[in-house]
């Protein structure tokens, strides 16, 4: 089964249909049917709660989230470990802490394609799978 982890990019393209929602949207469509797995780093996920509620309020934030969890996504919790690594990431490779969520979970043994709207990617996509939603 194939695996995709999102970052918050990602999820925020497709809740407001802007570039490279329509890539992400048969992914999402594809999970509802059992066919892939979707992973989004609890990080990202409140980061895509945020940036919801801040422009739309509470409201409209609950129903998108309870909306994307319909979906069968799954939001990936946060451990020591993870914390860890994602410190280092942040450090060695120059990316945003929530980038290195995201990066971390594509770095698995299993193999996940990262799909982003987030070009500062770019620097390390030596170490997953990465891709890449068009600029808007």
């Amino acid at each position: 089964m194939t695996h995709y982890v999102f970052d918050s990019s990602a999820v925020i393209r497709y809740l407001d249909d802007e570039a490279g929602a329509e890539r992400v949207d048969p992914i999402v469509r594809e999970c509802v049917a059992g066919r892939v797995q979707i992973s989004v780093s609890a990080i990202q996920w409140g980061e895509v709660a945020g940036n919801i509620r801040k422009r739309f309020g509470a409201l409209r934030e609950l129903q998108a989230m309870n909306g994307l969890l319909a979906s069968g996504i799954e939001i990936v919790p946060v451990s020591g470990e993870q914390a860890v690594r994602a410190a280092d990431l942040k450090v060695d490779r120059k990316i945003s802490y929530a980038d290195a969520f995201a990066l971390d979970l594509a770095m698995q043994p299993s193999n996940p394609i990262l799909v982003t709207a987030d070009y500062g990617f770019k620097a390390v996509d030596n170490l997953a799978k990465i891709e890449f939603l068009p600029v808007k």
